[in-house]
């Protein structure tokens, strides 16, 4: 089966809202503004930027422009109405739930999101939230989880760490009946692959940090909505002051000119890597949405399209020892944490990015102590093929 809508293009993104200069013209690169205050003309001027009635900058923790051009940027991106930049992807995700969730109320999370999740879920039990861990590769039971005072579905697909695919539109039609927010971290497909607004989710997030930024050298989270949701998550922002720094913002911006051509090459590589791999003696679950044997392949056809990204996580050998032997033995591909960047990168989740969880909950949606996760980067593909094999072959693993 050949991917999803392969002659559908790309979104465009549009050009950054840098201002006219005097002359009329504009910048091509959005000027970066550190100013953290703003003189008023007079109060009249006042006026009309606090209440809305002019573009206009208060005070950093309100607004930035730097900030404001990204945020328009990375909205239509996603086909959003508008988006909120913050600081971190786990600042994003936990304004989402602070401006959504109340005492009383009921999240589902699903087991395969980034595992700081954990933390923050328990922050939110001692504000009075329930919370349902639900994992997703039965995300088609998920209509015996959810409650009368269900408020919110959180879902990653593809999953973080194990690459499992949800069915967004499905969980829209469960959510409806109780009136919850379906609410999608789109951090490993990204926007180039997938646009879960228009499959049913209310909002999508983004660690920013990752594939969006693409280069290892800034943090940042967003959130992607209606106008009105901007206004709230917005409230939220400047409420705990988690607004991104104009720097930071610049490095964005700069990210998103190449982030379609990377996007693309790692989604080519990654399908390369992961049939090289599906052969390799030592390597065993296997999980990479375009792969036609991935059980999640039917769904990422339908949902995903210019291929499906550049994540996948497979098991190496027998034991831990057997994965840290491989993972010690390659030379181009690196040893580390976070994922969507030019270089390619892997780790062991049970050891990094699950860390946050009790050992026995990182194992009980199938992440074991040999389970590793590689972002595939741009790198030319025979490279990495080729590290690949000299690491197996040093490991010298066996399958389970």
């Amino acid at each position: 089966m050949s991917p999803a809508k392969p002659n559908r293009p790309h979104r465009a993104q549009p050009h950054p809202a840098a201002p006219l200069t005097p002359y009329g013209n504009r910048p091509m690169v959005t000027p970066i503004v550190h100013a953290v205050n703003y003189e008023y003309l007079n109060f009249e001027v006042l006026r009309q930027i606090t209440d809305g009635e002019v573009d206009g900058y208060t005070y950093h923790r309100d607004d930035n422009p730097t900030v404001r051009a990204v945020e328009r940027q990375i909205a239509a991106l996603e086909g959003a109405e508008d988006c909120v930049v913050c600081t971190s992807g786990m600042a994003a995700c936990t304004m989402v739930y602070l401006t959504y969730l109340r005492a009383g109320g009921h999240l589902l999370l699903f087991h395969d999101v980034y595992g700081a999740h954990y933390k923050v879920s328990l922050i939110l039990e001692r504000l009075g939230v329930e919370v349902t861990w639900v994992d997703a590769a039965d995300w088609r039971t998920l209509a015996k989880h959810v409650k009368s005072n269900t408020q919110m579905i959180f879902l990653e697909t593809p999953s973080n760490p194990l690459c499992k695919t949800v069915d967004v539109a499905a969980v829209r039609r469960m959510a409806d009946k109780v009136g919850a927010l379906v609410v999608v971290d789109n951090t490993f497909a990204t926007p180039y692959h997938q646009h879960p607004l228009e499959l049913g989710a209310h909002l999508v997030v983004h660690s920013a940090t990752k594939a969006l930024g693409g280069h290892n050298d800034l943090m940042a989270g967003a959130v992607a909505g209606s106008k009105d949701d901007y206004d709230k998550l917005w409230f939220t922002r400047q409420a705990i002051g988690c607004t991104l720094d104009a720097y930071s913002a610049s490095l964005l911006e700069r990210g998103l000119k190449t982030f379609p051509l990377r996007a693309e090459r790692m989604a080519e590589n990654a399908l390369a890597v992961a049939k090289h791999l599906a052969k390799c003696p030592g390597i065993s679950n296997l999980r990479y949405p375009g792969l036609k044997a991935d059980e999640g392949h039917r769904i990422s056809v339908r949902q995903m399209r210019n291929g499906f990204g550049g994540m996948m996580a497979f098991d190496v050998g027998r034991t831990q020892d057997d994965a840290k032997r491989f993972i010690s033995a390659l030379k181009t591909i690196r040893h580390a944490v976070s994922l969507g960047s030019t270089e390619s990168l892997i780790c062991i989740p049970f050891l990094t990015t699950m860390l946050y969880m009790p050992p026995e909950r990182r194992t009980a949606f199938g992440v074991r102590p040999n389970s590793v996760r590689l972002s595939v980067g741009v790198e030319p593909v025979g490279d990495l093929l080729a590290d690949l094999d000299q690491a197996l072959r040093q490991a010298k693993c066996r399958r389970r």
